[in-house]
């Protein structure tokens, strides 16, 4: 059996979902492909991942109709970003970096929302969506392009043709592997453990990002109507040793542990979640685009968490895609479209995933020289208002905020 689309996509994650929203607006027939079966893309489990929103990706969920389906209540204003480094003096904080929204633009650096909650109002959005079909638990298992087509071969034996395919299936993507496009592959050697802490002292809005000697923590405020202020995503980062143990360790023990490594900065720890784990891996293609085939997501960029901003890149590049489109000629898959696309992509993300690494290796090395760097990095920092001033601007995406 061979269908016909104008686009196919492999991936129903956010970026995929976000695209297939877009072309279908511009009037293209759109296919989204995933393994996964419906019922999992309707209903999403908890994956523990907070997504810090900037003000331009709230926009585009709110324009594309999905911002309605993501309850008020799960929603989270960022109003402090704070860094610090290294252990804190005894009866003393040590030196942090602190972001703040302006107070004449807006109450929050961004919006925290759960990972799950934000594909579940994507996928709803797309199933109401004229002109998208979603393919739920079909794989790719071949896909090739030429001057005038890309084609798709399904696991069912479906064969699709289309005039582009958007890969989307994650940073280690088969798609990308299959038209031979190699990445960059940074592995830390590290694993992240997140999931919900109840805490007695209150988060106040703060997100708190703590370079510490063998560890890196973050805390990230959780909207929670039982007891507002009091829930907090945790993002540790240790070796996998140290994590598989943490992953397995009873609750009270599990409390205990938290709470030291935190320095009880919120009080006594409480597990409100499971507990996820994830590789610390970051990924960047060598190339976003070939014949009749564009990267978006991960598959072209696997940010480090450090920046918490891997959804919005992907909503941003799709965004790119469907721009350079719409731009065409009317072949969403043409060379001239992709190459642009291509351009455009890389010149937005590549300087941030290099600077984004080249920080995350310096304040996770815990050699004495690095120590000092980067404590001496955050004081002078703090000092330099224009600097800061720039990287709020980026935190809230100024710059494309509607």
């Amino acid at each position: 059996m061979t269908d016909q689309y104008d686009v196919t996509i492999a991936g129903a994650g956010p970026a995929g979902l976000a695209c297939a929203l877009s072309l279908a607006e511009n009037g293209w027939r759109v296919a989204v492909i995933d393994p996964a079966p419906e019922a999992v893309l309707a209903s999403p489990s908890f994956d523990g991942r907070e997504i810090a929103l900037t003000h331009h990706s709230r926009d585009w969920l709110e324009q594309n109709d999905a911002w309605r389906h993501i309850p008020a209540g799960c929603v989270s204003p960022l109003k402090t970003a704070r860094i610090e480094t290294g252990q804190e003096a005894s009866g003393n904080k040590s030196a942090a970096l602190l972001f703040k929204a302006p107070q004449d633009a807006s109450d929050a650096l961004g919006y925290l929302v759960p990972n799950h909650l934000i594909r579940t109002a994507l996928y709803e959005t797309v199933r109401e969506k004229r002109g998208v079909t979603l393919l739920a638990g079909k794989g790719v298992v071949a896909s090739s392009g030429n001057r005038n087509e890309a084609t798709t071969l399904l696991d069912d034996g479906r064969l699709i043709r289309s005039s582009l395919l958007v890969a989307a299936d994650g940073r280690f993507s088969r798609i990308r592997q299959m038209r031979g496009i190699g990445a960059i592959v940074h592995d830390f050697g590290k694993e992240i453990l997140v999931c919900r802490m109840r805490h007695p002292e209150p988060h106040d809005g703060v997100a708190l990002q703590w370079f510490d000697e063998g560890q890196t923590i973050a805390l990230l405020p959780v909207a929670d109507d039982d007891q507002p202020g009091h829930l907090s995503s945790l993002v540790l980062t240790l070796d996998p040793e140290e994590i598989a143990i943490l992953k397995t360790m009873d609750k009270t023990a599990f409390d205990a542990d938290i709470t030291r490594r935190t320095q009880s900065r919120l009080g006594s720890m409480s597990l409100e979640s499971a507990r996820c784990t994830y590789p610390l891996k970051t990924v960047f293609a060598h190339r976003f685009e070939t014949t009749r085939l564009a990267l978006i997501g991960d598959a072209a960029v696997g940010m480090h968490p450090i920046t918490a901003h891997g959804f919005n890149l992907g909503l941003r590049g799709q965004e790119i895609l469907c721009e350079e489109i719409a731009r065409g000629e009317g072949d969403p898959g043409a060379t001239s479209v992709l190459r642009s696309f291509e351009k455009r992509h890389r010149r937005a993300t590549a300087p941030l995933f290099a600077a984004t690494n080249g920080i995350a290796s310096l304040y996770t090395h815990d050699a004495r020289p690095s120590l000092a760097l980067r404590k001496a990095g955050l004081a002078i920092a703090e000092k330099l208002t224009p600097l800061k001033s720039l990287v709020t601007g980026f935190l809230m995406d100024r710059d494309h905020a509607a």
